[in-house]
């Protein structure tokens, strides 16, 4: 048995001290928005809250919850990256499914043709009039329509079909299975560790975005959640019908910062809680995506 040598130890106490650190580099911003959020908004802008409430309350949550905007843009949020993420799923796979059959008729055009749509654009202005000629702005679609292909992931996606035995299929067809029957029922199932590594990806891309909302969007009942906190940045100010006066903070002890953090805890668990069950999936997914491609 080899036995450990004192540069051996201490290797490992370097590295194993270096991870501690980084880890708590990472975790502690999170970890402090979470005990400021817990803490009076007034007393926060006094500083020095480092480990734990200084004086705790759950104002801020309940301020959040009580706002029908903030509970309205959490559901448009939730919404958006729930359809978004399944449908840009469901049609990518699709078209890498015909794409990765070998004797398609002008394969090589078909991946030409993505790939220049990957790194070309015809701009924002563009874009926009495309959006607006096909009747997608002020629209809850127009968050789902325009990413129902990435292109990123439709290469991905034609990697690992092409590494699932064609003798599923052949025995399929012989049964009299369509494609469309083969695809739900034989590709999609054996395909798990490519659909929980997309579903995560574009779920956290669908969750945070904010862009096409302000550019695209002018109806209040569509703004996601980061928008109303991009909107409490940029502004300096709690939306109107949540700040009465100074009274009001006085006496609550929630403050505009109080808020924002409060909205940015909420953000994230959502992604935390999904986290967990996509994990495994994860890194197979993008290593058989890659590696066999």
């Amino acid at each position: 048995m080899h036995r450990r040598t004192i540069e051996d130890r201490i290797v490992d106490t370097v590295n194993i001290s270096l991870l501690v650190i980084i880890a708590l580099v990472t975790m502690y911003p999170f970890y402090y928005l979470i005990i400021i959020s817990f803490n009076n908004g007034l007393d926060t802008t006094l500083g020095g809250i480092y480990f734990w409430p200084r004086d705790f309350t759950f104002n801020n949550y309940e301020k959040f919850l009580s706002d029908p905007k903030w509970i309205k843009s959490f559901g448009v949020s939730v919404i958006r990256t729930g359809i978004g993420a399944a449908v840009t799923i469901f049609f990518t796979c699709l078209t890498a499914y015909g794409l990765a059959y070998r004797n398609l008729v002008f394969q090589k055009f078909y991946f030409s043709f993505f790939i220049i749509a990957m790194y070309t654009s015809g701009g924002l202005i563009p874009y926009y009039v495309v959006l607006r000629s096909i009747g997608l702005l002020n629209t809850f679609w127009v968050y789902i329509v325009p990413g129902a292909v990435t292109i990123f992931f439709l290469i991905i996606a034609v990697s690992f079909f092409r590494e699932i035995p064609a003798e599923m299929e052949e025995s399929a067809r012989i049964d009299g299975a369509s494609d469309l029957t083969i695809f739900l029922k034989i590709i999609l199932p054996v395909s798990k560790p490519l659909i929980a590594a997309m579903g995560l990806f574009i779920g956290v891309g669908q969750w945070n975005s904010w862009m096409d909302s302000a550019y695209f969007v002018n109806k209040d009942s569509l703004r996601p959640l980061t928008y109303r906190m991009m909107e409490v940045i940029n502004q300096g100010m709690i939306p109107t019908d949540m700040a009465s006066a100074d009274y009001a903070a006085a006496v609550t002890g929630v403050t505009t910062f109080s808020i924002q953090v409060t909205a940015m805890v909420i953000a994230v668990i959502p992604i935390l809680l999904v986290y967990p069950f996509l994990q495994k999936y994860f890194v197979q997914g993008i290593m058989i995506g890659s590696v066999k491609g």
